[in-house]
């Protein structure tokens, strides 16, 4: 059985958790979206304690990313923001891409982009609430949100050489999260 790993990046409240849902769904991949060891590690660290929730953070996500890259577990689908500036950010991608990589698991980038309307709405979602319990502040989140977006940059050029195998950019403005899921399957052959 081909071991599938697929992350999928974009910005804020492109879509990443409820496409990878959808791609659960349909693939048997499970689904490890960023928010599950973020929000683990904020009830744990206050917000002054930057240094200890980094740690906490990055410690379950390379556990998590050991366990399924070693073991005869399903594939996984990983949600990341990326910041396509950082080199760092990149390095720690490729680090995780290696891992997977050197166990056997086909790697697959998917990239989601979507008008800054449209993540504004979907920023207050009740999937995304539901979830992401940091995000129920809403004039927080899309504060964040304006921040950061005006930071880093969180979508590819097009037409940039990127240093992944499997790649595929996904434009969802106008695109159902189970119509982008069926895409990326049918895309990667997964």
């Amino acid at each position: 059985m081909q071991k599938n790993f697929v992350i999928i990046i974009g910005p804020h409240a492109v879509g990443k958790m409820t496409v990878g849902q959808e791609l659960a769904k349909i693939t048997g991949l499970r689904l490890f979206h960023n928010h599950m060891s973020i929000e683990l590690a904020r009830k744990l660290f206050a917000p002054d304690e930057k240094e200890e929730f980094q740690e906490l953070n990055r410690a379950i996500r390379a556990k998590v990313f050991e366990l399924f890259a070693t073991r005869e577990l399903p594939g996984l689908i990983f949600t990341y923001m990326f910041p396509f500036d950082m080199k760092e950010e990149k390095d720690y991608l490729l680090e995780i891409l290696r891992l997977f990589e050197s166990n056997g698991a086909k790697c697959c980038v998917v990239e989601l982009c979507a008008d800054f309307d449209v993540r504004l709405i979907r920023n207050k979602s009740e999937n995304r609430l539901l979830h992401k319990e940091s995000k129920r502040d809403l004039a927080w989140s899309e504060a964040e949100m304006r921040n950061t977006s005006s930071q880093y940059r969180l979508n590819s050029y097009d037409g940039e050489k990127l240093p992944f195998e499997r790649f595929l950019k996904l434009d969802n403005t106008n695109l159902p999260a189970n119509e982008a899921a069926k895409i990326i399957k049918e895309y990667f052959a997964i």
